[in-house]
């Protein structure tokens, strides 16, 4: 109801007495047309209504205490939480069975929910799933004032009385499914759900979601005694941990068939289960039966497809997901996957500088994409906004995530993963997984709009020099023409994005921003922890240069160190390198040392270096160190043995001769079994000096491995030979098994 009055005031005819009461007049009527109509859940410190549920269903009750908990926090009056079927005015019923049947339900799919206004009260209807507690999160949102931001990070305005206003909304997620990453998950009970995040213990039985090959067709059970449950390729078979399977083999479905009974009934209230590849590519079979068929469909998906319908045939109450990632990407020409089976298609190789349908790796992707919804409706996107080998450096993609994730919904995406790099301290990690599940939520929403609402929200005064920070870095990004991808360093961008002029800009405003915020302590910390990154990329990229800044780089490693201790950092990258071992390390590899060396004159190879790194000879004996990406500063061999002579340019006298191999099991780079010294005076005839034996190992963190030989006293060469011998092939237990895997060296040195 609404009044509209329209009152003419002449001169003096009406007094202040009477102009005083039009004013009465036109507040009663207000009052009388507005607030009765608002359910006021609490009235002047005192509850005035109660949450009441119509059954004993477990996430109405977790909705109904979150309600409870966040009106207290409000108001500081704890609301009644009753099981009743006798509602009262200014109720909130949260009921899955419908309370009023007359508000329509029918339409809601999994997760959503209406809330609607009713004869004084407020009902909540979902359609199943976590609808309520989405419903709950909504209202405390959108009219209680209530933000989520972070690890029990919230921000709320206190005060005596809490109504709600005449309602009535919908609300349907654009996908049922919905994941991604942040350290709150493991923290804070609230906030999963309050990021309308799912995790995939709670839908896939006995957890299993990827990279389940092994533990279905376990290669420790079944690999010595039935090779041929497993890929052939290069003239033989392949059991082991990370193998693929024969997709054509009868007795392969059998086994897995019977696994997948035993799971179900372990698990009765779950109906989805992954059968996927294991992690590697190039590791698929290619026996006779089975690449007769991936022939026939044009693509290694197709003994797949052909392999998980079967399956999907034998439980047909049951959803069976499998991964379409790196070989397995493209989508075969004939065979459709039964409506049972879900696809879940990674983007793993697309770069991250432009949206997915801008550059050629992405395109590839889209295509994949547009090829697997022409034959299915049941797709599951693995999307990856993340730096894998370094979490702790800028990576600028805000701008690619709407439309990517629009690009999915529109292809028939109903589950979508988003991988960020959302650790504690990774860049902007906080932001990054609220962006995404909003976005998840609704793929129609504004990005930039969102991203303005969470600096605002987040840091206060600080956000506008924030937001200048990404726009620029976005801008400079697109301006170097340099990709952004899953494995980058920050040393890969010091020319572009990253570059002196542009680093120097950055850091003033995020000085702007600290003295913005500089009286709030919390605001400053968060400042703090966002700033990051930033420290972290110079470091990095310092180390490259050899006109280092001792006092300088010593100072801002300090720093460092300190705040990555303040805010308990865990870890650099996806192989658990701890920040505070990087500070360590940076100071014994990277940082002038003093030691004594003798210049090389020349190298020459008796095996050259692989692909683009067959001219970087130099970089061996440059004096400075790589890092943890082998992108920058190694020199890699794959899949061979290597030779190389070191000529001092006369004979010199020396102690020790150093070598740097880099040991990166997730790149294929595995540290050589042997390296052999030799010396020589004429480069013809060489003594072997020692010969060092390296043991396999399988720890995933990244490492440096110094093979050397140091003499107890000192010998006289000209020539040094160093003859490495690798470990060409990925063994069993690696997921690139039966492929050529690499090693790299980075420095080799001469003690004097």
């Amino acid at each position: 109801m609404s009044y509209t009055f329209v009152v003419y005031f002449q001169d003096c005819i009406f007094t202040s007495i009477m102009k005083h009461f039009i004013c009465l007049l036109l507040s009663a009527l207000c009052f009388h047309a507005v607030l009765p109509a608002q359910v006021v859940l609490v009235k002047n410190g005192k509850p005035s209504g109660r949450i009441v549920l119509t059954s004993g269903d477990s996430v109405d009750t977790e909705a109904a205490r979150l309600l409870q908990d966040f009106a207290e926090r409000i108001t500081g009056a704890k609301l009644l939480i009753q099981k009743t079927d006798q509602i009262k005015k200014n109720d909130i019923v949260i009921s899955n069975d419908g309370y009023n049947k007359n508000v329509q339900k029918d339409k809601l799919s999994e997760d959503g929910f209406r809330v609607v206004h009713n004869n004084h009260t407020l009902q909540v209807v979902t359609g199943g799933g976590k609808g309520s507690i989405y419903a709950i999160v909504s209202l405390l949102e959108r009219y209680c004032g209530v933000s989520y931001w972070g690890e029990n990070e919230y921000s709320l305005t206190q005060t005596s009385t809490l109504q709600i206003p005449v309602v009535d909304f919908t609300e349907i997620p654009s996908f049922r499914y919905r994941q991604s990453q942040n350290y709150a998950m493991a923290t804070d009970s609230v906030y999963r759900n309050w990021m309308r995040l799912k995790t995939p213990g709670e839908l896939f039985a006995g957890n299993l979601w990827v990279h389940t090959f092994d533990f279905l067709l376990p290669s420790a059970v079944y690999g010595d005694a039935h090779p041929e449950y497993y890929s052939y390729f290069n003239g033989r078979r392949h059991p082991g941990k990370a193998s693929q399977w024969c997709l054509s083999n009868p007795e392969v479905l059998e086994i897995v068939t019977l696994r997948l009974d035993s799971v179900f009934k372990a698990h009765p209230d779950k109906h989805i289960i992954s059968v996927s590849q294991n992690d590697g590519n190039y590791t698929f079979c290619q026996c006779e039966k089975c690449k007769a068929v991936d022939d026939y469909e044009g693509a290694h998906s197709g003994s797949l497809i052909h392999f998980m319908n079967k399956l999907a045939e034998r439980f047909p109450d049951k959803e069976i997901s499998t991964l379409a990632y790196l070989y397995s990407m493209k989508p075969p020409r004939h065979v459709k996957p039964a409506k049972n089976v879900n696809i879940m298609l990674c983007s793993i190789d697309c770069d991250r500088e432009v949206t997915l349908k801008e550059n050629a790796s992405g395109r590839a992707f889209a295509e994949a994409l547009e090829g697997w919804s022409a034959i299915t409706e049941n797709i599951f996107v693995w999307d990856y906004g993340i730096n894998f080998d370094n979490y702790l450096v800028p990576f600028p993609n805000f701008h690619v995530l709407g439309e990517n994730m629009r690009l999915f919904h529109k292809n028939n995406t109903s589950m979508h993963f988003s991988q960020i790099a959302s650790s504690r301290g990774g860049d902007f990690a906080e932001l990054r997984t609220w962006l995404v599940s909003k976005l998840m939520w609704n793929v129609n929403r504004n990005e930039d709009s969102l991203i303005q609402i969470f600096l605002n929200g987040y840091y206060g005064n600080a956000a506008p020099y924030l937001y200048q920070y990404i726009k620029l870095m976005e801008g400079a990004l697109l301006g170097s023409g340099k990709r952004l991808w899953i494995y980058d360093s920050p040393v890969s961008h010091k020319a572009g994005m990253l570059k002196p002029s542009l680093m120097r800009r950055y850091n003033a405003l995020f000085n702007q921003a600290e003295a913005a915020v500089a009286a709030d302590p919390v605001l400053l910390k968060r400042v703090w922890r966002t700033r990051l990154p930033l420290q972290y990329s110079g470091l990095d990229i310092a180390r490259t240069e050899k006109d280092m800044r001792v006092d300088d780089i010593n100072r801002k490693l300090d720093l460092f160190e300190e705040r990555v201790k303040l805010f308990s950092v865990p870890t650099l990258n996806e192989r658990r390198n701890s920040p505070l071992d990087y500070c360590a390390l940076y100071r014994t590899r990277y940082m002038p040392s003093g030691k004594q060396t003798i210049p090389v004159a020349n190298i020459t190879f008796s095996v050259a270096p692989s692909e683009k790194y067959a001219t970087m000879g130099g970089e061996l004996t440059d004096g400075l160190y790589g890092g943890m990406t082998f992108a920058e500063g190694w020199v890699g061999w794959l899949g061979t043995d290597a030779g190389l002579i070191l000529d001092l340019g006369s004979e010199k006298e020396f102690t020790g001769i150093h070598a740097d191999f880099l040991h990166q099991l997730g790149a294929w780079i595995l540290v050589p079994s042997n390296v052999t010294y030799s010396i020589s005076s004429d480069g013809n005839d060489y003594k072997t000096l020692q010969s060092i034996d390296h043991p396999e190992d399988r720890n995933p963190q990244v490492k440096f491995i110094d093979l050397s030989y140091t003499g107890n006293k000192p010998i006289k060469a000209r020539y040094i030979k160093v003859d490495i011998t690798g470990i060409k092939t990925c063994p069993h237990w690696h997921y690139g098994v039966g492929h050529p895997c690499w090693f790299f060296i980075d420095e080799i040195w001469i003690q004097k």
